[in-house]
Parts: structure tokens; C-alpha cells; sequence
């Protein structure tokens, strides 16, 4: 029996225990063995969190950008030094491979790279002699306290979508990590410490819904950043803006991929091999359906899929062998196991089945192997629900303009791809598509960190994506300054709107 520790929040610059009396189980998905249980915070908790928050805030925003900067530079070279470290954990309670988890961290280094070029992001904008003798200029200011509430899938790439940005600009920011893989969160809060960073300035709180309603019911946190499944990003979405806060929530997805009669078949196979069942297909820009356009193209894409998905590694996140590692929780495993059971049951055909596998040595762990349906129909539940698991959906299309269709007129927009060797193609899907990150022989097309990650449709709900420049808009307030000494205004009271001239 593995050793049960116990898992905290981490408040004012140090672990605290919980206090509630509540808490939750961690898993090794490898094995299913119950390895920490993590306190779940009160209210109370939440609130004396975001207090502390609030005392460091006046303190921080006062910090020049090129200081926190520094800061930000030295727990990049922390992480940079430590990916390993990191990356143990997260497999441990995750269950994807050690090379992914690494992956996951380096995506998230790019942030942090990012962030560290504030003083340059945050210049505002001047113009002299708006009207006689008056200027004009605008700078961008924080906002107070604001909070990240992030999945089980990426528990440290996620959190340094949000955090890095967050704290370059100004703000004090509270994370609230997924409770089925909690322990991340608190590498990255010690390790902001050992950079520099002052107390209060980043703190964890563990939780579930209490913690999460206790943020956005809270008047001192005045931002949330959110990354989940759609109902609840819509709930976060609704109540946090009902509170008067800021809210961008990324929500569910439904990725596909179109592949063209002229596209290179090997690569196309190669692209959906990663994109569908890499990290078990855990991630929210998996690709779940291909839509191969005619039926010449859909036969040679199946052919050369089955023998690929039957021959999938699948082992523990610390085998270096394995392509592919277990799910998340047992309930999850479960989950996508009914999926993959009404597929059958409404007609789809399955022509790779990894219901059954079963790992000598890992018979407890929440393994499912690579499972491939062919003929599935947007009527169809698998086709049109997030399944989050290593499923993937061929849904044939007679012709390109029925396969962008299927696109455009299904609910969720985050994240698209086509091959092909036709750049009249390439170009009419990418300008015709409604969906926010599209790639273009890429079959998942995240965009680097300068640039800024989201969806469209039921895929995102706020007005800002993530990181990059919208990043530095979401987690600032613009405020322009108009000015004029003096010198040479003439006496008397002006009733009318002033027109500068």
C-alpha cells in the first residue's frame, strides 16, 4: 500500500494545513492506489486567503514591472532546472508519460518567457497637443486581487497560462488547482518564493465548488480566469460577472480535423496519432474527429489508422516506453468507457476497441486503450459530446464544403486543423472557419506564448483569450490621462463639453 500524505494550501508564503475537516482523495491512475488526501478549503479559508492577497497587493503593484520581472526570471530558471522534478509529480497523480508532463511544463516556461518582457508590454500610449497646450496618455494599472481556477489535464502548463501574466502586471493571484491532481500547484508556489516573490503575492487554495463559489461571491477578488468543461465555465462565466468581476472561462471542445484527397496520407496518420491519443486524449485541443473528404480518401485513412491505434504503447507514465499512459480517476475511466459503449449502441462502427486492456502488474490502474470508430454521424452522442478520452471519430464528408459545415454548425470552436497540399484550400478554410485556433497541416495548433490562446462559441465565454497580448489586456485596466498646466487658460468657466480645441 502506498503511503497516504496529505496535500495543503499554501497562504501567506507557507504551506498551511486545512482546517475544514474536509477532504479528498489523490490517486496514482497507474496503479489506483490512494497516494494523498487533500484538504478541501471552508469559506473561511477562501476569505482569509484573498485577505492576505489583498495586503500584499498595494505593496506589489508599487514594485517597478522591470523588478517583478526579475523575479519572474529567476523561477524560470528554477523551472527550467527542475522540469524533471515537476514532471515526476504530475505523473504520479495525472498518469500521463514523464515526456508529455515535460512538454507540458516547457509550453508553460514559453509564458513564463513571455511575462518577463512586461516592462516593454505594459508602455502605454502619448500623444502631445491634443488640444492647445493639452496631452494625452494612457498606461495600463492592475487590477487588485485575481484568482485561476484550473483542470486536472495540465496542472502546471494551465496555471502558467494565467499566473505569470497575472503577476507581471501588477496583480496578487490566488490558484485553485484541480483537486484530482493538486500538488503541482504548490512546486509552483514554493518556487516563486525561493525567486523572490513576496509574501501573498501567489497562494494555492485547495477545493472543490465551496472554494470555487467562495472566490467569485468574495468583492476583493475582482478577476477569474477559468479552463474546464463548458457548464461550468458558463456558471463560472454568469456568476463571477453577476459579482461585477472580470471572467474568461475556456470551455469544452469538439476538434476536428479535415483531411484532403491531395493531403500526405503518412502525414495526416503521424499528426492524428498524437493529437488524438496523446496524454490518453486528456486535452482540449485533442483532435476527437477526422473528417476525411470523399470516400477513396476516408478507406486509405482508416487502413493505415487501425494497425497504428492496435499497436499504441500504452503503460505507467514512468515506463519511457509508453506512448500512452491511464486516465485521470477511475470515475473518468468509467465515463469514457460509456462512450465508447453508446457509440456502439447507436450504430457507429468500432473498428478499435481498447475497452478491455489490461496491464500485468497495473490491473487496478485506469488504463483504456486506443479506441477508433468509423461512420460516426453528427447525430450521434460521441460525435457531438466532449468524450476527454483516447477515442477518435471518423466522420466521412462527400466534399470540403459539407466537412467546413460539420465545423461551423457544431457548438464548441476552440481548435481545428486541415491537411492538404492546396494553398486555395488551406486559405478559404482558414478564413472561412468559425473557430478560434485553426492549423493548417498542424494538427493542434496551440499558439505560442506571445500570441493568445481560445475558442470561439460555447468554447469560451468572456471577452479575452489567454496569455500573450490579451493576457496583459485581461489582467490590466486602461487609464488615460489628459493634462494641461496653467500657463496661458483663460479666466472663466467653461459649461460646455470640452472640445480641446
Amino acid at each position: 500500500m502506498a503511503q497516504v500524505h496529505s496535500i495543503e494550501h499554501f497562504v501567506g508564503g507557507a504551506r498551511v494545513t486545512g482546517r475544514s475537516g474536509r477532504t479528498a482523495p489523490v490517486f496514482n491512475p497507474a496503479t489506483g492506489e490512494q497516494t494523498g488526501a487533500v484538504a478541501l478549503a471552508s469559506r473561511d479559508e477562501v476569505d482569509a486567503a484573498v485577505a492576505s492577497a489583498r495586503a500584499a497587493f498595494p505593496g506589489w503593484a508599487g514594485t517597478t514591472p522591470l523588478r517583478r520581472a526579475r523575479i519572474l526570471n529567476k523561477f524560470l530558471g528554477i523551472l527550467q532546472d527542475r522540469i524533471g522534478e515537476m514532471a515526476a509529480v504530475i505523473t504520479a497523480e495525472h498518469g500521463k508519460v514523464l515526456s508529455d508532463a515535460a512538454g507540458e511544463i516547457q509550453r508553460g516556461i514559453e509564458v513564463v518567457e513571455f511575462a518577463t518582457g512586461i516592462p516593454q508590454l505594459l508602455k502605454g500610449e502619448v500623444t502631445e497637443n491634443v488640444g492647445t497646450r493639452v496631452d494625452s496618455h494612457s498606461l495600463r494599472q492592475p487590477l487588485g486581487v485575481v484568482a485561476g481556477i484550473t483542470p486536472f489535464n495540465f496542472p502546471a502548463m494551465v496555471p502558467m497560462w494565467m499566473f505569470p501574466v497575472a503577476l507581471a502586471c501588477g496583480n496578487c493571484f490566488i490558484l485553485k488547482p484541480s483537486e484530482r491532481d493538486p500538488s503541482t500547484a504548490l512546486l509552483m508556489a514554493e518556487w516563486l518564493k525561493e525567486a523572490g516573490l513576496p509574501d501573498g503575492v501567489f497562494q494555492v487554495v485547495q477545493g472543490d465548488k465551496e472554494a470555487v463559489d467562495a472566490l467569485l461571491n468574495n468583492p476583493d477578488v475582482s478577476a477569474v480566469s477559468f479552463v474546464g468543461s463548458t457548464p461550468i465555465a458558463r456558471y463560472i462565466y454568469a456568476t463571477a460577472t453577476a459579482n461585477g468581476k472580470r471572467a474568461q472561462c475556456l470551455g469544452g471542445a469538439k476538434n476536428h480535423m479535415i483531411v484532403m484527397p491531395d493531403a500526405d496520407m503518412d502525414q495526416a496518420v503521424d499528426a492524428l496519432m498524437g493529437a488524438a491519443y496523446g496524454s490518453a486524449g486528456e486535452r482540449c485541443m485533442a483532435i476527437s474527429v477526422v473528417v476525411p473528404v470523399g470516400e477513396k480518401t476516408a478507406d486509405a485513412l482508416v487502413a493505415k489508422l487501425i494497425p497504428k491505434v492496435r499497436a499504441l504503447k500504452v503503460g505507467p507514465g514512468t515506463d519511457a516506453e509508453a506512448e500512452m499512459g491511464p486516465l485521470v480517476t477511475k470515475q473518468h475511466h468509467d465515463k469514457v468507457r460509456g462512450y465508447i459503449d453508446q457509440g456502439v449502441a447507436e450504430g457507429a462502427e468500432l473498428l478499435v476497441d481498447g475497452r478491455d486492456l489490461k496491464l500485468q502488474g497495473y490491473e487496478d490502474g485506469y488504463f483504456i486503450g486506443g479506441s477508433l470508430f468509423d461512420r460516426v454521424t453528427p447525430d450521434m452522442t460521441i460525435y457531438k459530446e466532449e468524450i476527454f478520452g483516447p477515442v477518435l471519430a471518423v466522420t466521412r464528408a462527400p466534399d470540403y464544403a459539407t466537412a467546413a459545415r460539420l465545423i461551423n454548425e457544431h457548438e464548441f470552436g476552440n481548435g481545428t486543423a486541415i491537411f492538404t497540399r492546396d494553398g486555395d484550400a488551406a486559405r478559404e478554410f482558414a478564413h472561412q472557419i468559425e473557430v478560434g485556433m485553426v492549423g493548417i497541416n498542424v494538427p493542434i495548433p496551440v499558439p505560442m506564448a506571445f500570441h493568445s490562446f481560445g475558442g470561439w462559441k460555447a468554447s469560451l465565454f468572456g471577452d479575452h483569450h489567454m496569455h500573450g497580448p490579451e493576457g496583459v489586456r485581461f489582467y490590466t485596466r486602461l487609464k488615460t490621462i489628459t493634462t494641461r498646466w496653467p500657463t496661458g487658460i483663460r479666466a472663466g468657466a467653461d459649461f460646455v463639453m470640452p472640445t480641446m480645441e
